[in-house]
C-alpha cells in the first residue's frame, strides 16, 4: 500500500488544532514534532539526565505530519486542509507559517523496518552484542556472543553505561562466582556474567516490563538458561551474600543501594556500579567509602563513569 505524508509547519499554540484538522481529513495517524516539548524537558525525580545534544530536535515552531492511505485522494482534501489551517487565526491561534507539503511514502513492514539499523557490535575485548535476528558467529578465540532483542522495552546493550558494566564484569569474573544483577533492564549483564563464567546469577528489577524483557533475552542465550529473573526493589529482603553485586542504575539509586550491597557481599566480593554521570561520581564514591568499600578502579566512557569496588577481607 502507498501512503501520502502531509506535513504542516506551524506554532506550538496551534498544534492541537492542526492535528485535529488532519485527523478529520482522514489521517490514519499523526506525528508531532514540537520544539516546546524539548524545551520543557526536565530531569526526572531520580535525577535522569536530559541531554538535548544527543536528541535530534526542532529548536523553533512545530511540524505536524499526517499519514493518509491510498484510499484517500489527497489532492482532493489538500485545499480544505490549507484553508482550515489558515482560518485558525480567526479563533485566536497563530498558524504561521502554515506551510503544507506532501510526500509519497513507500510501503514498508513498519514492525520490522527499524531492524536494519542494528548490527553486531564488539563492546569489550571478549563480548559482542548482536540483535537476535543476525546470524553472527564468533570470529576469534574467547569471544562471547550476547543475543538481544532491541525491540523489547530496553536497549541494544551498547550504551556507554552498559559497556562500562560489561568491562567491569570482564575485570573481576574468574569463573564460578555468584552474582546479583540489580536493575537488570534487558538482562544483558546477567547474560554476560554467565558467558564470562559466573555460576549462580539472579536478576532483579522493580519494573515488571523489565523483568519480562530480561526473561525474553535470557531465553535467547542458552548460557543463561538458569538465571533467575524476578521483580524486586533493589536488594530488599535479600539476605544471601554473593561474590558480585552489579548495578547499572542512576547515581542516586546507587547511593541508597550501598548498605544493601555491603550486607549481601562476601568479604572480598566486588561491587560494580555504572549509570553514573561524571558530576555524580564523587557522591557515589563517597557513599561507598563511607560504608567501608575500597575503590579499586574508576572506568570512564564519554561523560559516564563506572566504579569497581570491593568489600575488604579481615586481613585488609
Amino acid at each position: 500500500m502507498q501512503w501520502t505524508e502531509v506535513s504542516v509547519l506551524t506554532t506550538n499554540e496551534a498544534v492541537e488544532a492542526v492535528s485535529n484538522i488532519l485527523q478529520e481529513a482522514g489521517a490514519s495517524g499523526v506525528k508531532i514534532d514540537d520544539a516546546a516539548d524539548y524545551a520543557n524537558l526536565k530531569p526526572g525525580k531520580y535525577g535522569e539526565v536530559v541531554d538535548l545534544n544527543t536528541i535530534p530536535h526542532r529548536t523553533t515552531g512545530a511540524e505536524i505530519t499526517a499519514y493518509y492511505p491510498e484510499t484517500v485522494f489527497v489532492p482532493e482534501i489538500l485545499p480544505t486542509i490549507k484553508q482550515r489551517v489558515a482560518q485558525l487565526s480567526q479563533f485566536g491561534l497563530d498558524p504561521t507559517p502554515g506551510t503544507v507539503t506532501t510526500k509519497a511514502v513507500a510501503d514498508e513492514s513498519w514492525a520490522t523496518a527499524w531492524q536494519k539499523y542494528y548490527h553486531p557490535v564488539r563492546v569489550t575485548r571478549y563480548l559482542t552484542v548482536t540483535p537476535s535476528w543476525e546470524a553472527y558467529e564468533p570470529v576469534q578465540a574467547g569471544e562471547q556472543v550476547i543475543r538481544l532483542d532491541p525491540g523489547m522495552a530496553f536497549g541494544t546493550g551498547t550504551h556507554p553505561t552498559t559497556i562500562l558494566s560489561l568491562m567491569a564484569l570482564e575485570t573481576v569474573i574468574r569463573g564460578g562466582e555468584s552474582l546479583y544483577d540489580v536493575g537488570t533492564g534487558s538482562g544483558v549483564l546477567s547474560i554476560a556474567a554467565k558467558a564470562l563464567g559466573a555460576d549462580h546469577v539472579e536478576a532483579f528489577d522493580l519494573d515488571d516490563v523489565a523483568v519480562r524483557s530480561a526473561k525474553t533475552n535470557l531465553d535467547l542465550n542458552p548460557v543463561a538458561k538458569d538465571v533467575v529473573a524476578r521483580p524486586n526493589n533493589l536488594l530488599n529482603d535479600i539476605h544471601q551474600p554473593v561474590d558480585i553485586v552489579v548495578a547499572n542504575i542512576l547515581a542516586e539509586i546507587i547511593v541508597s543501594l550501598v548498605p544493601q550491597a555491603w550486607e549481601n557481599l562476601q568479604p572480598g566480593g566486588h561491587f560494580l556500579t555504572s549509570g553514573i554521570i561524571a558530576d555524580k561520581l564523587d557522591t557515589v564514591v563517597a557513599a561507598q567509602e563511607k560504608q567501608g568499600f575500597i575503590i579499586d578502579n574508576v572506568l570512564q566512557m564519554k561523560d559516564w563513569r563506572g566504579v569497581i569496588a570491593h568489600k575488604p577481607t579481615e586481613d585488609e
